[in-house]
């Protein structure tokens, strides 16, 4: 017999700190498939709907800004089909939600190297943004093509490109500087950084933000994850004493 989870609610967070910036790795939705025999991409399709419930909830709870991880670099070593149908599956979800999106405020940014992208791809998330730039209700970030590292060095090549040109001194360089061409510039850095599917890595995932995040891991795989287990990660985030390498007041 099968216990059922008890999570917690909406009113189990009220009243508690509430991040402003919730950052998802999404992982699991291959393993999800596999294990009720299914292409791996049915679990990827499964993915999408637990997103859109995790989505709803980000905003019910008042979090301003949200960042998934949707493809990195090193995705691109997974069979052809899959990946082409990833992308398939992206431009799907905007044609399907993005006035949806647009009409609820939401912002729909996509941080990564876009270069790599098909010019579909790319064409259709630069729509999306230029549809959504001005909105504030959240700010939904959407990782594609994006790995830590990579955004570190392209920032670490654009202050070298301004020292060159004598538009900034090396002097100058501090980390006020360095985030400043981060994908997320003008974002704080997320205060709870969520794994799903149960593993204990970042996975190149924002490694300059997520300094001083707290984490939260789940063993749910992505598709099965839903609102109760984002108020689970928030309840946790708010019994968690953050004191930034200082000591408790």
């Amino acid at each position: 017999m099968t216990t059922e989870i008890k999570h917690h609610t909406i009113e189990d967070i009220a009243g508690g700190a509430i991040p402003r910036h919730i950052a998802v790795i999404m992982d699991g939705n291959g393993r999800w498939a596999t294990a009720k025999g299914m292409a791996r991409l049915a679990g990827h399709h499964a993915g999408v709907e637990a997103l859109d419930e995790v989505l709803e909830t980000i905003k019910a709870i008042g979090t301003k800004y949200f960042t998934v991880y949707a493809f990195s670099t090193e995705n691109w070593r997974r069979p052809a089909d899959e990946v082409n149908g990833l992308m398939h599956l992206l431009v799907e979800y905007l044609d399907k939600k993005i006035a949806k999106l647009h009409a609820e405020g939401v912002c729909v940014r996509v941080i990564g190297d876009r270069s790599g992208l098909s010019e579909r791809v790319r064409q259709k998330v630069e729509n999306a943004y230029a549809l959504t730039k001005d909105n504030d209700a959240v700010i939904f970030n959407i990782a594609l093509n994006y790995g830590g590292r990579q955004e570190i060095v392209h920032a670490a090549r654009q202050l070298a490109q301004a020292c060159a040109a004598g538009e900034m001194n090396w002097q100058d360089i501090d980390e006020d500087a360095f985030a400043a061409h981060l994908d997320t510039a003008g974002q704080p850095d997320p205060d709870l950084l969520i794994r799903s599917s149960g593993e204990l890595r970042l996975s190149n995932f924002m490694l300059w933000q997520v300094a001083y995040s707290e984490i939260w891991i789940t063993d749910t795989l992505w598709p099965d994850f839903r609102a109760g287990d984002l108020f689970d990660a928030v309840f946790a985030f708010q019994k968690r004493d953050r004191r930034f390498g200082g000591l408790k007041k």
